[in-house]
């Protein structure tokens, strides 16, 4: 059985005749292509209909051709820097293939099967994660041994283009699950609220799972999956108890795109004791934790995050990228600490770290304060540039209703938080600017408070 065949096999209540007739169409237009070239295409793939995302990603896969997976909702500025970075020579979107007649300057031998997928982009500044079969493998293997299941099934609601998406397709390939792909707006509308779904694995950012739980029908349907994955963004304290309160069987995770997904995962039995961490090290990673002068720490003290994984990106992609200079470890910016029995906890991310008169404070904490009043729908809090405090804490929300008051929002975190953490500004807002993971767009949300100061 070739690979296409699986993936049809594997897809429920999809229209497969429409992904194999495009695959056939795709390959023999990009095999005509690399006959006629002498070389292989870098290949950018921009789909929002997974079925159209699917056929273009195999198809690439098949032919051995370098792909970059692109955001369709991207604007001008992100697609002026893709074009920068790649120099692409096709474009496949809205199930056509472009070709951009670009001149070839070298050859992409030592790029064949490598697939780039995107970070990075809610901070005006895309970067492509190189990753190759094996990375992506890894990751789906550690995964699997972790939660000891042998086929994963997925109900992904998630775009595929961005690694959450592509990792439940991926788990589902590579195990013989099953795979539904929806959107989250027919989850919504109850659309398969009849379904039974305990053998299923769902993934979930906070906004969505807190949607999710002012519905008691979809609550309890929630509640029915064998497991609920939660990650692309800090949850809040009162969202997770909500999930408990409601036996939802969460297991909060820690990865990112670099890592091909997730490396730390809270299995929802210990969720559902009340352990809020992100859980234990899946069996292909290694994290440790050192101080700044790279000395590894001790459990329960907080330091910076060190990962070495058999699923981690082998670099940023670049001119003249060379797969055999792979990195061996990968330091994002956050940092963490370990309990006695080796669970992780996040405290925050090291550039976000605000220092207000000598004092550190990390903005999930005041968020997670700020959120638990009940006052507010969204909240970011952020640093602001100040003369005699070296930087102040700004507090950046939506109110639960227009009769919220900063005065109101003052008074209801007054000693549940040190003097020196309360925002010194807030800023109301109609809506805050996240991305389809949940993530906020810290470069719009400084942006506004910059120009907030010549009000």
């Amino acid at each position: 059985m070739n690979i296409i065949d699986k993936i049809q096999n594997r897809l429920v209540l999809n229209n497969q005749d429409s992904l194999i007739d495009r695959y056939k169409t795709h390959l023999q237009t990009i095999n005509q292509w690399i006959k006629l070239n002498k070389n292989y295409p870098k290949i950018l793939i921009s789909e929002s209909d997974p079925i159209l995302f699917l056929s273009a990603f195999m198809t690439a896969i098949t032919a051995k051709c370098p792909i970059f997976l692109c955001n369709p909702q991207w604007g001008q500025q992100e697609w002026t820097q893709v074009y920068q970075i790649v120099k692409p020579n096709l474009l496949i979107s809205q199930g056509q293939i472009l070709d951009y007649q670009n001149p070839l300057n070298s050859n992409h031998e030592n790029l064949k099967s490598l697939t780039m997928i995107p970070t990075g982009g809610t901070s005006g500044n895309i970067k492509f994660t190189v990753h190759n079969w094996d990375s992506l493998m890894a990751s789906v293997q550690g995964f699997k041994q972790y939660f000891n299941v042998s086929a994963i099934n997925s109900f992904c609601t998630l775009p595929l283009y961005h690694v959450s998406g592509l990792m439940q397709w991926m788990r589902s390939l590579l195990t013989d699950g099953q795979l539904i792909l929806t959107s989250f707006k027919t989850v919504e509308a109850e659309e398969w609220i009849n379904f039974n779904l305990t053998d299923y694995f769902i993934s979930l950012v906070p906004t969505q799972l807190h949607r999710l739980l002012q519905s008691p029908s979809l609550t309890h349907w929630l509640s029915q999956f064998q497991i609920v994955l939660l990650g692309g963004a800090p949850p809040w304290l009162e969202l997770l108890e909500q999930s408990r309160l409601h036996q939802i069987p969460l297991a909060l995770t820690y990865g990112m795109t670099e890592t091909a997904s997730q490396i730390v995962t809270l299995k929802p039995s210990d969720f559902l004791r009340g352990n809020n961490s992100c859980g234990q090290v899946l069996p292909h990673a290694e994290i440790k934790i050192y101080d700044k002068n790279g000395k590894e720490l001790k459990t329960n003290q907080t330091g910076i995050i060190k990962i070495k994984a058999d699923s981690l990106m082998l670099g940023y992609y670049q001119d003249n990228f060379n797969p055999n200079l792979r990195i061996n470890t990968f330091t994002p910016d956050d940092l963490g600490y370990w309990d006695e029995q080796g669970y992780l906890t996040l405290v925050g991310r090291q550039t976000n770290k605000i220092i207000t008169g000598g004092e550190n404070v990390f903005p999930t904490e005041v968020e997670a304060v700020i959120r638990a009043t009940g006052l507010v729908k969204d909240i970011c809090v952020i640093a602001k540039p100040d003369q005699y405090w070296g930087e102040i804490v700004v507090a950046v929300y939506v109110p639960d209703s227009k009769e919220v008051s900063q005065a109101q929002l003052e008074q209801a975190i007054l000693g549940k938080l040190s003097k020196f953490k309360h925002p010194k500004l807030w800023i109301s807002v109609e809506q805050l600017p996240r991305n389809s993971q949940g993530k906020i767009n810290q470069q719009q949300i400084q942006k506004w408070v910059m120009d907030y100061q010549d009000q």
